[in-house]
């Protein structure tokens, strides 16, 4: 199982280092991507960092393009934060390609192979979630 874990997590970071991207960063622009923009208290409250961590991680983004920071449409005190064009893109991509790539390692695995071991992977990770509250 440990193995697994960090043969998958080479995989995934694979993909994100080609693009310049850091699990942490790939974080902030997978919650933008997959919420919308939203104001830097929110992001950081969503990936579980300070709102001082989500400043550097977006001052990164920033400078290289991924995301920008405006001002929010209703309270002239919040900084509202989205994915510009390259971010959007830039995660597109690299959704279809863990898609793929989910296509590739499940290819001519039986569906009821399939929905055993998604069973006891979600029963582990429910039990390591257990741990960690």
């Amino acid at each position: 199982m440990f193995e697994l874990a960090v043969m998958t997590s080479e995989f995934m970071e694979r993909g994100m280092a080609d693009r310049g991207l850091s699990r942490a960063r790939a974080s902030v622009l997978w919650a933008l991507y997959q919420r919308g923009p939203m104001t830097q208290r929110e992001l950081a409250e969503l990936i579980g960092v300070t709102p001082r961590n989500v400043t550097g991680l977006l001052d990164g983004l920033e400078a290289d393009g991924f995301a920008e920071r405006g001002r929010h449409p209703t309270d002239r005190r919040a900084v509202l934060v989205s994915l510009t064009g390259k971010g959007t893109e830039t995660m597109t991509a690299l959704t279809q390609e863990y898609q793929d790539g989910y296509n590739w390692l499940f290819e001519g695995v039986s569906p009821q192979d399939l929905t055993a071991f998604v069973s006891v992977a979600c029963t582990v990770m429910d039990r390591i979630r257990s741990i960690e509250c």
